[in-house]
């Protein structure tokens, strides 16, 4: 936790100083954009400069050659007046600008205009000095002067700043999420592959290394113990065929002496029978702890369904079923040449886990049906009857949570939990689902689907 508080704090940190990098090019770029401005308004040509030089330059009667053409080169007209307000002298007065004034005038246009041009006055010991500027040269308020060409580009700079720093703050987002979640995708990855129980190893360097050698560690962890579990249970499975073979040569010795007594050899068929379902229930548990953990390899070959239903269901039949169970197949034309890329045998021996199923579960006897269909290249295989169905309790648990060690009960009777958890994991192991609807005494329904990713084609 530590490395990965870490690692945010130093996106946060490389933000904040992204931010301050920011404004600081915020601040270069208004100065060099008002850099011009600020030159011209506020250096030797301000008006308080030109005030000052004018006032040194001038008398009452004159002003100098150099100095008005100082004024003229920045377009400014100057008028100098008496304590009467009367003219002493102009330069470039525009015709609408008066040459006499009075104290109520002076008093007017000393801090603002005169006939809308922005004007600058300067006491001298002779009179009262004004400079006059274009009109759309500066914006006078009570107490200081702006540039209209600085307030005019104001908004401008402001709105384009604006707008690239959101643009900057936008792209360091985009860039600064995408890295995070490419250095963060490989471990969220990992632990939902870790979640589904298959091993995992994350390769990442820095700040968040220490985390993934952690998922890499819970990886090996798991794995051992899934392969310790596996072991076990092929072990177990090993160990207890020699015993088991045993017991039930021994059963079948004991049922067919005739000398014995019929309620020993009666008694001895029943054992033969609860082995022979302690071995196939054996045989299931070892199955689906291979398909579970991936060890379990598939021989793949193409099969055609149809065929496979038809001979799964003569065998079955030559087996001798009781009368009470009716057996039915239904292949429909378009899935008649459907073909399958599959190991035939699991397959098999998942249509056989379900019918045995229904034939366990409904012990007066019932119908089923074994039906074949498929609508756009993907086949679906049904084994329904019409027995005592599941209730919704229970197929809630079977969607949810089927497992295997709920698969059997004290009589050994195979239910509806290891038997369909070995479906679900062939199904799986060859890309498919498998659904289940029932009710009770409804029967029950279970569908396999193949998705058409599976090799699958029609046989032409």
């Amino acid at each position: 936790m530590r490395s990965f508080a870490s690692y945010i704090s130093k996106h946060l940190a490389s933000f904040v100083a992204f931010i301050l990098i920011l404004l600081f090019l915020n601040t270069v770029v208004y100065s060099l954009t008002f850099q011009k401005i600020m030159t011209e308004d506020y250096r030797n040509s301000s008006p308080q400069s030109m005030l000052e030089m004018t006032a040194d330059a001038a008398t009452p009667e004159q002003l100098s050659d150099n100095m008005i053409q100082k004024l003229r080169q920045n377009h400014i007209w100057a008028i100098y007046l008496n304590a009467n307000g009367q003219s002493y002298w102009s330069v470039d007065l525009p015709d609408e600008v008066p040459e006499s004034y009075t104290i109520q005038d002076v008093a007017l246009f000393s801090k603002g205009y005169i006939e809308d041009y922005p004007v600058f006055v300067w006491n001298t010991n002779d009179g009262l000095l004004v400079l006059g500027y274009p009109k759309d040269s500066y914006t006078k308020l009570t107490s200081n002067y702006y540039s209209i060409a600085a307030l005019r580009r104001l908004p401008i700079f402001v709105l384009g700043m604006l707008g690239l720093d959101v643009l900057c703050l936008f792209c360091a987002y985009y860039f600064s999420k995408r890295k995070i979640i490419r250095n963060i995708e490989p471990i969220v990855s990992a632990v939902e592959t870790l979640g589904d129980g298959k091993p995992v190893s994350v390769c990442i360097s820095g700040e968040l290394s220490k985390i993934a050698n952690s998922v890499n560690k819970a990886s090996s962890i798991l794995n051992r113990q899934n392969e310790a579990r596996a072991n076990w249970i092929s072990g177990v499975s090993h160990d207890i065929r020699t015993p088991l073979s045993m017991i039930m040569g021994y059963a079948n010795r004991i049922a067919e002496n005739e000398s014995a007594n019929k309620t020993i050899r009666d008694q001895a068929e029943i054992v033969q029978k609860q082995s022979v379902k302690i071995k196939e229930l054996v045989q299931d548990l070892n199955l689906v702890s291979q398909l579970e953990y991936e060890m379990q390899p598939l021989h793949k070959e193409v099969v055609r369904l149809s065929k496979l239903l038809r001979s799964y269901v003569a065998d079955l039949l030559n087996t001798g079923i009781s009368d009470s169970y009716i057996i039915g197949i239904q292949i429909d034309p378009d899935a008649e040449n459907a073909v399958l890329e599959c190991d035939a045998r699991l397959i098999s021996r998942a249509v056989n886990n379900l019918v045995q199923n229904s034939m366990t579960h409904n012990p007066l006897g019932c119908r089923i049906l074994l039906s074949l269909s498929q609508t756009k290249n993907i086949p679906q295989l049904i084994v329904q009857d019409d027995g005592v169905g599941l209730s919704e309790k229970k197929l809630q648990e079977l969607k949810e949570k089927p497992h295997y060690l709920e698969g059997t009960n004290e009589r050994l009777d195979l239910r509806h939990g290891l038997g369909l958890v070995l479906v679900r994991q062939i199904v799986a192991a060859h890309g498919g689902t498998m659904t289940i609807d029932s009710k009770i005494n409804c029967g029950c329904k279970i569908t396999l689907i193949f998705s058409s990713t599976d090799s699958i084609q029609n046989l032409t």
